[in-house]
């Protein structure tokens, strides 16, 4: 039977004499030897506070050049083995960058080009065998089209090229803006810049293409309901009362047909056709009197709003499939009131992102 002695927990002055003892042989020895005995051992000693194995230079080597031999022995663990793989070896639908940002230029209706900050998204697919992407290529690819003036061709060419680079069977590219259209007011005259959030998308999955632009239209929504009751009190008992009303937002999603060019413009008029109470940008007294009319004329519940939507979506052939998302940010209740309506099986979903509707909320 083998009995081990018990290894006693030395005191104060034992522990300063061995720390005396340790500096003196680290004052004589090589930092490596310190480093391979414990490379703890040098926050101990003297001027080695923040010292490592190996030393490094902590100087900046502004003249340092990269030749090709360099380059070449470069870790690049994204390119590694499956080996490499962290969790499940599955494929994954989407992997890139979302809201680098540039000035493009857009081609708009009346031949013109505007230049636009545009935040763009690019992604593509990767393989289960396959341990990740080099994610700056996609940055490499978009900037070399980034001069031209930008349309869907445009990005179809882009997406080309960074899908070639990543060697990748689907890709999907997003460009979002804020378009400006110069309105004028109701009544008064006065003009004013309106603002709208578009989003252009080309997807694609198994060599098929998809077209789609994506656009935030703010309007205001007078309740049907509460116009009746308030006429209802002003007319059985003399009684002011004033309906609600209250900022909306629709995003309406239109998948573009092959071969057909449906400008931003064309899409923020279709908008405005089916629901005309967009809110407004420079207002005199006279254009407010105008716009509460203009409610009055066009009381619209969130289902009547996705209804009249489709209903020009439907009727214009350049539009295919559709989702039309809307909410009513209610001024009587403390919750919005809500609906979606989708056309054809692109925008077909079970399921709902949680916080679809939260971000349905104009920025001003």
């Amino acid at each position: 039977m083998n009995v081990q002695g018990r290894i006693e927990t030395p005191d104060n002055d034992e522990a300063r004499a061995a720390l005396e003892t340790l500096r003196a042989w680290a004052a004589k020895a090589d930092p490596v030897e310190v480093a391979q005995l414990d490379p703890a051992i040098a926050r101990l000693l003297p001027g080695h506070a923040l010292s490592n194995y190996p030393d490094l230079s902590r100087d900046y080597d502004a003249q340092f050049s990269v030749d090709d031999s360099y380059k070449a022995s470069l870790p690049d663990l994204q390119n590694g083995p499956a080996s490499l793989i962290v969790g499940a070896n599955t494929r994954i639908e989407h992997v890139g960058i979302s809201n680098f940002r540039l000035p493009v230029r857009f081609k708009t209706r009346d031949n013109g080009d505007l230049t636009l900050e545009t935040s763009v998204t690019g992604t593509v697919s990767l393989e289960a065998d396959k341990k990740g992407i080099n994610m700056s290529r996609v940055m490499r690819s978009f900037y070399a089209h980034a001069e031209k003036s930008f349309s869907f061709e445009v990005m179809e060419a882009a997406l080309d090229d960074y899908k070639d680079d990543l060697d990748s069977f689907d890709a999907r590219l997003m460009m979002r803006v804020s378009f400006p259209v110069k309105r004028p007011s109701l009544r008064s005259g006065l003009e004013g810049w309106q603002y709208y959030d578009i989003a252009l998308e080309l997807i694609e999955v198994a060599g098929e293409r998809c077209k789609v632009i994506h656009l935030d239209y703010v309007y205001s929504s007078t309740c049907p309901c509460s116009l009746e009751l308030s006429e209802h009190a002003r007319s059985m008992r003399g009684q002011l009362a004033t309906p609600h009303s209250q900022r909306s937002v629709a995003r309406i999603s239109a998948v573009v047909e092959p071969g057909k060019c449906l400008w931003f413009e064309d899409l923020i008029d279709l908008a405005r056709a089916a629901v005309p109470t967009e809110t407004q940008v420079m207002v005199k007294r006279e254009d407010e009197q105008a716009f509460a009319e203009l409610n009055a004329a066009n009381p619209i519940f969130v289902e009547d709003a996705v209804r009249a939507f489709a209903e020009r979506l439907l009727a214009e052939p350049r539009i295919g499939d559709f989702r039309i998302v809307a909410s009513h940010q209610e001024s009587l209740h403390s919750h919005d009131a809500v609906a979606v309506l989708t056309e054809g099986p692109t925008f077909a979903s079970a399921s709902l992102d949680p916080k679809l509707f939260a971000t349905l909320i104009h920025q001003g």
